[in-house]
Order: structure tokens, then sequence, then C-alpha cells
């Protein structure tokens, strides 16, 4: 069964296909956690005191597009690479999604900076983790 997955990874047809399942998966996410964000902009964030250094309303759009796509591409090449522990890190690069969204949910859905810094932190954890288990590899 192994050589089938192999054999599927190689295939463009079968690559492209699982690239925009990853955009799509994605970007659903990204959906999601600004569903969650637009009930909260018009008001309760406004009225939060922030940092002079942060960034104005419109750079976030584009900048969570991107940092989306590049998560998109991410997944995709650590699914293409396969190997030992592939699974494992699609499964986490999953997780890590689930917990974007769930920041989102915190944060502006329940309007819980406390409990959205908390998660944040696991969300870090997670990142580093996945960072752990890809530094070094070569992907072509």
């Amino acid at each position: 069964m192994g050589a089938i997955h192999d054999n599927a990874r190689r295939n463009p047809a079968w690559q492209a296909l699982v690239l925009g399942l990853f955009y799509l998966v994605c970007f659903l996410a990204a959906g999601l956690g600004s569903l969650f964000t637009m009930v909260s902009l018009g008001s309760w964030y406004t009225a939060l005191a922030k940092p002079s250094w942060n960034p104005p309303s419109w750079v976030f759009g584009p900048v969570w597009t991107v940092l989306y796509a590049m998560m998109a591409v991410a997944g995709w090449l650590v699914w293409r690479r396969g190997g030992p522990g592939g699974r494992t890190a699609v499964q986490l690069f999953a997780v890590q999604l689930v917990l974007n969204v769930g920041w989102s949910a915190v944060f502006f859905g329940l309007q819980m900076p406390g409990l959205a810094f908390a998660e944040i932190l696991v969300t870090q954890a997670l990142t580093a983790r996945l960072i752990h288990i890809h530094r070094g590899v070569r992907i072509e």
C-alpha cells in the first residue's frame, strides 16, 4: 500500500488535487476564524487598549491571506514528502489549523483575551514541535 501512496505523490495531477485540498481546508479554517472575528470588530475590539505598534486594521486581511496560503503549501509539501512521520506531521498540521480557529473563537467570539493568550501558547508550542520535526528537511 505504501508504494501506491508513493506513486500518487509523484503524479502531477494527484499533487495538484491534493494542493487544492490543502488550500480549501486552510481557507475554510480562515473563513471560520473570520466569522468569529467579525462579531467583535465593530465594537469590542475597537474599544480595546492597544499598543502603539499595533498594525492598522487594513493590514490583517492581506497578511492572513498570505499566511494561510503559505500554510497550505507547507502542508502540501509535507504530504508530498511522505516518509516516516509524514502522517503525524499532517495530523499535527490539522490540529494547528483547529487551534488557529480556536484562538479567533476564544479571543473574538468569547472575548476572553486571557484564555486566548493561553491558547496561543499551546499553538506556539505545536508550531515549535512542527519546526523541530521538519528541521533539516530538504523538499525538492
